[in-house]
């Protein structure tokens, strides 16, 4: 069978307007090099309105010849409601309510290049986790990348910040929301973090990563 060299969209539909989330529905075809078309097939993908791409921002501090990292126990509903309400069987059937994760947030508009993700991720810092640090001390933990391509356009960049001094955390004020209701954090050994990540106590697949990257980066 020809290549693929591109896509042609028949019909778009925009559902959910309004909402933190909107699905594009579009009918489409494959181009192929040869000049042949696929048949009509249906995508649907996730759009954020408020902000496409997200960062992640895994804290750290040295204690002696050891790095702890800062670790966040997240209200997250979806996961509370969604698998729950799942109508085909899972594989891991346990309740959720709070997920353990690192500092994140969305990348908005005005948060234009690596400075503007330095600018995002130190104000995450302060809203989740309550410290303040300077954005050109964030480190870039390497390129972004998609955590979901098949359903969500949206690109992950991979931070990580220095915190020299864990008792001046101040309070965990969150952007108001209720989703960011009732957050705790605390700090742990970023080599047990890692693994309790392969042992399945610590779910979220950004932390991993990132977490790789900065014990990679601090190496």
């Amino acid at each position: 069978m020809s290549r693929i060299v591109g896509v042609e969209v028949e019909r778009e539909e925009t559902v959910g307007e309004g909402g933190f989330l909107t699905i594009q529905r579009l009918q489409m075809r494959n181009r192929r090099a040869d000049g042949t078309v696929s048949r009509s097939y249906h995508l649907d993908f996730v759009l954020r309105p408020v902000g496409l791409d997200a960062i992640a921002v895994a804290l750290f501090s040295r204690r002696g010849d050891r790095v702890e990292v800062l670790l966040r126990e997240c209200l997250r509903p979806v996961l509370t409601l969604g698998r729950s309400g799942s109508p085909h069987p899972l594989p891991d059937a346990r309740p959720y309510l709070f997920v353990t994760e690192i500092v994140a947030g969305i990348v908005e508009a005005e948060d234009r290049g690596e400075e503007g993700l330095r600018r995002r991720a130190a104000l995450e810092v302060a809203e989740e986790a309550g410290y303040e640090i300077d954005p050109a001390a964030v480190i870039l933990l390497g390129a972004g990348a998609f955590p979901s391509p098949g359903i969500v356009a949206e690109k992950l960049w991979l931070a990580a910040a220095e915190v020299a001094d864990p008792s001046a955390q101040g309070a965990l004020e969150g952007d108001g929301s209720p989703m960011e209701e009732g957050a705790s954090t605390h700090w742990m050994d970023i080599d047990q973090a890692i693994a309790a990540c392969v042992a399945g106590d610590i779910e979220d697949f950004k932390t991993e990563v990132t977490l790789r990257r900065l014990r990679d980066h601090l190496a």
